[in-house]
């Protein structure tokens, strides 16, 4: 059985799963491992929902906002083994619903290379006269 849960204050062991998710992802490398870091992302984020099954964490997804007019999605990611079931879908969903009723209506994301098509099916669009664009503070 698979649960979504929105997480506000991590346990250690949860920390732990989210951390390989990040790594899995190639979000993180190996050298990325900041418990404090983690638990900071989850308790700044607006929401921060996890996926589990009986072994745990399998996925996971969080929106940032300023919790009144815009909100971003980001970090959806779903352990390998467990992709290709919908859950990936069904975290975007649960945000936005989450949002939703959060009153945000401005939903944003940066689709990945190759996942445009998967976020077009769950209604969003590219934006018209935009390009993301990133500053990196060594």
């Amino acid at each position: 059985m698979i649960t979504f849960s929105f997480l506000t204050h991590p346990a250690p062991d949860q920390i732990t799963r989210i951390i390989e998710l990040y790594r899995q992802a190639g979000w993180w490398a190996e050298k990325s491992d900041n418990p404090e870091l983690v638990r900071r992302i989850i308790t700044g984020s607006h929401c921060f929902l996890t996926v589990s099954d009986k072994k745990g964490i399998i996925g996971m997804g969080r929106a940032i906002s300023d919790g009144v007019s815009d909100a971003y999605i980001q970090d959806v990611t779903v352990g390998k083994a467990c992709q290709g079931r919908n859950i990936g879908s069904n975290i975007i969903q649960k945000l936005i619903e989450r949002l939703e009723e959060d009153g945000l209506k401005w939903i944003g994301l940066i689709a990945e290379n190759g996942s445009q098509n998967f976020y077009q099916k769950l209604g969003f669009k590219k934006m018209p006269n935009s390009v993301p664009m990133l500053n990196l503070i060594p």
